[in-house]
């Protein structure tokens, strides 16, 4: 493909971009879990066929757009395969609720020192 900007006389005759095409669901290479995995996440960049398109103009080379193109592929596909660990919800352990307890009513006592007692 022929990329678009600046560049003079020699522009119009190189066709430095590279467009990289990846089949998702004929991919042998991936499982099925994998696969929903990544038409849940990169379910922007998959078109309705199923293919994953990229595209690279980075450089003036071909060569040097093929490569970028396949390392940005490879870390597209390493990145949205991760599977998120889920969180575990964990209980305030009693000691801290304790010692939050106390610190506030140390904080109420020397509050109620401060004021003036009272006359009758």
């Amino acid at each position: 493909m022929r990329s678009s900007g600046a560049g003079g006389q020699h522009v119009n005759k190189v066709s430095s971009k590279i467009e990289l095409t990846f089949n998702v669901s004929t991919s042998t290479g991936l499982t099925d879990r994998e696969k929903e995995l990544l038409f849940k996440n990169l379910q922007h960049k998959i078109t309705k066929t199923s293919t994953l398109l990229l595209q690279c103009s980075e450089s003036r080379s071909q060569h040097k757009n093929k490569d970028f193109a396949i390392k940005r592929l490879l870390l597209l596909l390493k990145k949205n395969l991760v599977i998120p660990k889920k969180r575990v919800a964990t209980k305030t352990p009693k000691s801290v609720i304790r010692k939050r307890l106390k610190s506030k009513k140390h904080n109420a006592e020397k509050k109620s020192n401060r004021k003036k007692p009272p006359t009758d």
